[in-house]
């Protein structure tokens, strides 16, 4: 399973990535802005509903890659409770770096602190 510090720049000590919500929610709280596709007039609570989304469907999809399920998740996202006013278009970036910290599933093309440029 991933580390807390596979991806942006967290601070202390490395938990597995996944251990609960609430401490991913703290992660991505701490560390959204770092990211590429990250708006500056954009706060954390347009991102959250991305990144717990990736959080629930990594755990829901366990053992599958992320190009088998994407279809889904994207068809799945107009009927997520928590989506908020987030188009899939829009969110699909914070879903995926979600998934991708979960399952350790990062494109060999990124280095740890960047985004997949072929979205």
């Amino acid at each position: 399973m991933a580390l807390h510090d596979g991806l942006g720049t967290g601070t202390g000590p490395a938990t597995p990535a996944g251990a609960d919500w609430t401490a991913e929610d703290l992660y991505w709280r701490s560390n959204f802005r770092a990211r590429p596709y990250v708006g500056a007039d954009r706060g954390y609570e347009a991102y959250q509903p991305g990144y717990r989304y990736g959080y629930e469907s990594a755990r829901r999809y366990s053992g599958r890659k992320w190009d088998e399920v994407e279809s889904d998740l994207r068809s799945g996202w107009d009927r997520y409770e928590h989506r908020g006013q987030s188009t899939w278009e829009n969110i699909k970036d914070a879903v995926r770096d979600a998934w991708d910290r979960i399952t350790g599933d990062r494109p060999r093309d990124t280095d740890r602190d960047n985004v997949r440029s072929a979205y």
